[in-house]
């Protein structure tokens, strides 16, 4: 479980940035387009098996979570900032938006046709990111799918880099040992997007989407074997 006092330092510093997050935010997919392509193909991946709605988790003021649920995909949000719900309440008022914990979500056990994780992992101290997909794993149901988004680490070499976040600190990762941390934690990689920083970007970071997918259940009495 992430720490309680790392937990309470993103919460606070959120609930702070909450008013201005979401007006820089907004509509940041406006002028987007790889991101609702790969927004686009999730959602079409979990429609495709009607296993459940999709958890924004960590959604912030709610704004990814409206564009899914245009996409036709039931989508709810979850958010440890309780400022950041508030928002996307009042500017979502249709859809359903909760205050949690990724590291102990108050979903049951495969009710989830997928997860969408954009950005909400960068705060996590980086020895408890693998409870927090093993959470993600949980709430999946067989064949479900994870979208997570981040940004990436400069080399191989450094499978995790911290950095000065403007609201707190954060952390990148290396694609392929995030990709190694999802194998264990039971979700195999079906596919990335790589987006390498533009000249007006801040910062100078490579943004990763990885799309994973559980496992399916084997039929009853199946031993395994192909």
């Amino acid at each position: 479980m992430v720490e309680h006092n790392a937990l309470s330092t993103v919460r606070d510093a959120y609930d702070a940035a909450a008013p201005t997050y979401a007006r820089l935010f907004r509509d940041s997919l406006r002028d987007s387009p790889l991101d609702r392509a790969i927004l686009a193909a999730f959602a079409e991946v979990v429609g495709a098996r009607e296993d459940g709605p999709i958890a924004d988790l960590g959604c912030g003021p709610g704004h990814i979570t409206a564009h899914l649920n245009g996409l036709g995909r039931t989508t709810f949000g979850v958010d440890a900032s309780p400022e950041m719900i508030g928002l996307a309440r009042r500017a979502h008022p249709e859809l359903r938006f909760e205050v949690g914990s990724m590291a102990a979500l108050n979903i049951a056990d495969g009710a989830l046709g997928g997860v969408l994780s954009r950005w909400s992992v960068i705060h996590t101290p980086p020895r408890e990111l693998p409870s927090v997909l093993a959470e993600f794993h949980r709430v999946l149901a067989p064949g479900g799918h994870l979208l997570i988004g981040f940004s990436a680490t400069d080399g191989a070499s450094h499978p995790t880099q911290a950095f000065d976040h403007a609201v707190t600190t954060a952390y990148r990762w290396s694609p392929d040992h995030l990709a190694a941390l999802l194998r264990e934690a039971g979700l195999v990689e079906v596919a990335r997007m790589v987006r390498e920083p533009q000249p007006t970007d801040r910062r100078q970071f490579r943004e990763v989407h990885l799309l994973a997918r559980k496992a399916r259940s084997e039929p009853a009495g199946s031993d395994g074997a192909g």
